[in-house]
């Protein structure tokens, strides 16, 4: 997945320090706005769809959710929760890497190793599990699951 940013990457902590030396937060916004995560959610999901190849039907199908639901993502007139964006990067079969991603650029928590489901879920992405599997793993372990 291409990355929407450009210029040259600068470190998050140097861009927080740049942030609290600004006088003027409309100047630190400007001279700094390529170095903002950017991408919206629904245009990262469509890219991923081409990629893959997949109808919409069949990825709503392998995300365990209705077809209306998954096109009004893609819309942009509803925006899923984390569970329901990992069903559909899972859905996608993205790596661990791109969906790391893709929870960053949409404000969601990345999954965290040290949290037991995260963990759960993470060696299925790994594994290249379905939702099902996944789900089933997280039932079995007593963990709530995607879905």
């Amino acid at each position: 997945m291409k990355s929407s940013n450009s210029g040259n990457s600068i470190r998050t902590d140097e861009l927080e320090n740049l942030l609290s030396d600004s006088i003027h937060l409309d100047d630190f916004l400007q001279t700094n706005q390529d170095h903002f995560i950017s991408g919206e959610l629904a245009e990262m999901l469509r890219i991923l769809i081409k990629d893959q190849a997949i109808s919409k039907s069949q990825l709503a199908r392998r995300a365990g959710m209705s077809d209306v639901y998954l096109f009004q993502i893609l819309n942009g007139r509803r925006t899923p929760s984390r569970d329901r964006l990992l069903t559909l990067c899972i859905a996608l079969t993205c790596t661990l890497d791109e969906i790391q991603a893709i929870l960053k650029k949409s404000r969601y928590a990345q999954l965290y190793v040290k949290d037991r489901r995260d963990a759960i879920i993470m060696h299925g992405i790994c594994k290249q599990w379905s939702v099902d599997r996944i789900n089933d793993a997280l039932f079995s372990h007593e963990e709530a699951p995607l879905i």
